[in-house]
């Protein structure tokens, strides 16, 4: 049965936009680096494996059969990465609740997770570069990947839980929008790095100026570890943890009042079984679409690259254009959420994924009147529909596990949540490389990512839909306040 509490006005709970946007630099620093990762290191890792495993010559352009043969490599090697976060996130989450210290219990994680992380990523292209076609190079680049995820599950779990320690339980979903526009700003960035660096002129195309050229591969990572680093300062110099944590404290017992639950959270009494149920049911359907939308996110550059036979600039385009819409779906999410509810919102969200991920099931090898190849118009449409629907989702999904939590374990729900998401990364590296070997074609990227949008829809709809009291928010020059 749905439940949806009386809805009433209290003065106390007003979200402070500009601290929560100066909180939302955490999350742009780790948007920033992992759209790099995620844009640059599949790629990097079919290269070496093509040339290491395989035999292929440098410049040599693989052919569809051996891209799926190594593809099956490639997603094992991701996979044993994002296994390790499984492990390390819990732990990471869990020690920061029991940390305090004079800068907080958060933020000495979020500083050394930063600093080990973008001293270690710019090593990944050094190693492709230097030694693409030795054995010690593909080893290089797979340990400078494991050490840049073990810093960043180091960095992840306490930076996104200072959202939560700093914010009232019903104003999340607009603060979790906010935060998520701060992280796509980091996404932003790497993204337009891609245009005048693009992987596939210089991984295959001699006549390219960047062919071989170590500042073109180079620049993005060095790029990302100098904004990465310039983020976690402004964190650390305008947000006092532990002062506002004090400040804030009347607004936040208030908050813990109002939450959106069937029964109150008590620090030192078992979860109710009725909340149990619920967590277990978000936490499995997130693992089913972060499955989808991590396939697309992963695997989208080398299908454009080996299916549509287009530069991988111009999976830069979309998503570009996907990242627009999914700000505007992040804004409006919060808004949307105190209207209908956390529930509602993320199956509207999935929904319109799924719309997406069945138009991008018809997106076939196009080529113009020269016969060059060019991305299908419908991908623009899909990018639109799509990262509209999963801003939807992201803006609610955190909140609705975070409220299970009291204050003093936000950050193991903060870990449960990311361990759900990077255990479906790891899944879904291997479940598709291994489809994608056995089909012989990148046509069920698609396919995939709608199925399991499907079942993750289905789960969802068994979550009870309890909404919030609603709260003020201040506005205009009232909401730019200082701390």
């Amino acid at each position: 049965m749905e439940q949806t509490e009386k809805k009433i006005s209290h003065p106390l709970l007003k979200l402070n936009y500009k601290r929560t946007f100066l909180i939302g630099f955490a999350f742009f620093g780790i948007l920033l680096l992992w759209q790099v990762y995620d844009s640059w290191c599949p790629t990097i890792l079919t290269e070496l494996f093509a040339r290491n495993i395989f035999g292929l010559a440098g410049g040599e352009a693989l052919d569809d059969q051996l891209s799926l043969e190594v593809q099956y490599l490639v997603g094992i090697m991701m996979a044993i990465d994002n296994l390790a976060a499984l492990i390390l996130l819990p732990i990471f989450g869990s020690l920061s609740d029991k940390t305090h210290t004079k800068i907080g219990k958060r933020m000495p994680f979020i500083l050394v997770g930063t600093l080990i992380a973008a001293l270690a990523f710019p090593f990944i292209p050094l190693f492709f570069h230097f030694l693409p076609d030795s054995i010690g190079g593909l080893i290089g680049v797979i340990i400078m990947m494991l050490v840049v995820i073990i810093a960043m599950m180091m960095y992840r779990s306490p930076a996104v839980s200072l959202m939560p320690d700093l914010t009232p339980k019903p104003l999340r979903s607009k603060a979790n929008g906010i935060i998520n526009i701060m992280g796509y700003f980091g996404g932003a960035c790497a993204t337009f790095m891609g245009f005048g660096f693009v992987l596939s002129d210089y991984v295959r195309n001699p006549d390219s100026w960047c062919y071989q050229n170590i500042w073109a591969i180079e620049l993005p990572f060095l790029i990302a570890s100098v904004l990465m680093i310039i983020s976690a300062f402004v964190l650390f110099f305008k947000v006092k943890e532990n002062r506002l944590a004090e400040e804030l404290r009347p607004e936040l017992e208030e908050g813990e009042r109002l939450a959106a639950l069937e029964e109150k959270v008590e620090d030192d009494k078992p979860m109710p079984k009725s909340n149990k149920i619920m967590l277990i049911l978000i936490l499995i359907a997130e693992v089913c679409w972060f499955m989808a939308d991590n396939a697309v996110n992963t695997f989208f550059s080398l299908y454009v690259q080996y299916y549509l036979n287009c530069s991988t600039s111009s999976s830069s385009i979309l998503t570009v254009l996907g990242g627009v819409f999914s700000v505007i779906g992040f804004w409006f999410g919060g808004v949307l959420a105190d209207k209908i509810g956390r529930k509602w919102t993320i199956s509207m969200g999935l929904f319109l994924y799924i719309v997406g991920a069945v138009m991008m099931c018809f997106a076939w090898p196009t080529q113009n009147a020269e016969g060059v190849y060019q991305l299908p118009w419908i991908l623009y449409v899909v990018f639109i529909v799509k990262g509209f629907g999963i801003a939807l989702v992201n803006t609610c999904s955190f909140p609705m596990v975070v409220e299970f939590s009291s204050a003093k374990k936000v950050g193991r729900f903060t870990s449960y949540y990311y361990a759900a998401s990077m255990g479906a990364q790891a899944l879904t590296s291997i479940a598709l490389g291994g489809l994608l070997y056995a089909t012989r074609s990148y046509s069920t990227l698609p396919i995939y990512a709608t199925v399991f949008m499907v079942i993750a829809f289905t789960i969802f709809l068994f979550v009870k839909n309890i909404k919030s009291k609603v709260v003020k928010t201040k506005r205009g020059l009232e909401a730019l306040d200082t701390d």
